[in-house]
């Protein structure tokens, strides 16, 4: 491929994905002088929640707004942000070529992966009209807001039994679902009973909406029951997005991209940050791996740059 021919699309690095990862990743390169193209296309992963929390000075702000102030801040650097979604990554001699859709190539001498990940909905009816309103993952993202009232657990895993134990500090009215899928021991019974968890094992038939704010009225189980619940946590399965699964990096048993304390995946020059690299995901948690991974970047390319050794970062 002409790189020459496409001199005014030369980057230092492609961010792909514009969550808190891949902007606080571009914040840093941005401002150690990388020339930086972010690319983000789709709804991002929070779209359905309304605020984000946990993240000190921005806790409460709506996903929207905090993409938007992360934006402003990024203009008085050479980054170009753009709507537009990645296709394509393919090695170009020391680089990549990262082809966009609509065609047009970018070659970048580094790649930053933060396209989060695809969160996949059980076929259960309710489930996904619920998600984000009255159905999370994270209780130190949503638990506050609905603390003391009546919640549950979907617990597809024994792992998911103890969550619920756990999220007694959040509500003692705490149901916890098998749906027969989990084999309960008698200790864990007992310490379910100790914890004032109640063990739900018949199996759901659908989530039964509410209106106005309790848009979760109850669960109906398989022999037509009700529960009555206002929240439920839950973590489906989830898989790497398109892009990232074509490139064949490896993964964790759990499908989450292996890294190097910086960020550096199984391809050399390709890193990754936020989501798609561990099961603990929170906004904060992501802007942090971003900020790692930059640094990352951008001092190996600096010192790339100047024909010096890459010697261990501290500080």
């Amino acid at each position: 491929m002409d790189q020459q021919a496409m001199k005014d699309d030369v980057v230092d690095v492609v961010v792909v994905g514009g969550g808190p990862a891949g902007l606080n990743a571009a914040l840093n390169l941005g401002r150690g002088r990388k020339k930086v193209l972010l690319c983000d296309a789709g709804p991002p992963r929070n779209a359905a929640a309304v605020e984000v929390h946990g993240f000190v000075t921005r806790d409460g702000i709506p996903p929207q707004e905090f993409r938007r102030i992360a934006s402003e801040q990024l203009r008085p650097y050479d980054i170009k942000v753009r709507d537009v979604r990645v296709m394509n990554i393919e090695r170009e001699g020391s680089g990549f070529c990262v082809t966009l859709e609509g065609g047009r190539v970018v070659v970048a001498r580094r790649v930053l992966l933060a396209t989060g990940m695809v969160d996949v909905m059980p076929d259960l009816p309710g489930y996904r009209e619920l998600w984000g309103k009255a159905l999370f993952q994270c209780p130190y993202c949503h638990g506050w807001e609905v603390k003391d009232r009546a919640w549950g657990v979907l617990a597809t895993s024994e792992a998911l039994v103890d969550f619920g134990m756990f999220l007694t500090g959040w509500s003692r009215d705490m149901v916890v679902f098998t749906q027969g899928a989990v084999t309960v021991s008698a200790e864990k019974r007992l310490q379910l009973e100790r914890a004032g968890v109640r063990l739900e094992e018949r199996r759901i038939r659908r989530l039964v909406s509410g209106s106005g704010e309790h848009p979760l009225e109850a669960v109906e189980l398989e022999d037509g029951a009700r529960l009555r619940r206002d929240v439920l946590f839950a973590r489906p399965p989830q898989r790497q997005v398109p892009v990232v699964e074509r490139l064949g990096l490896a993964v964790d048993e759990q499908g989450y991209l292996r890294v190097s304390p910086q960020g550096e995946t199984s391809i050399p020059g390709i890193y990754a940050a936020g989501d798609l690299t561990t099961p603990i995901q929170a906004a904060v948690m992501a802007a942090a791996a971003g900020a790692m991974a930059g640094g990352a970047l951008n001092h190996g390319l600096t010192l790339e740059l100047v024909g010096a050794a890459h010697p261990v970062m501290r500080g």
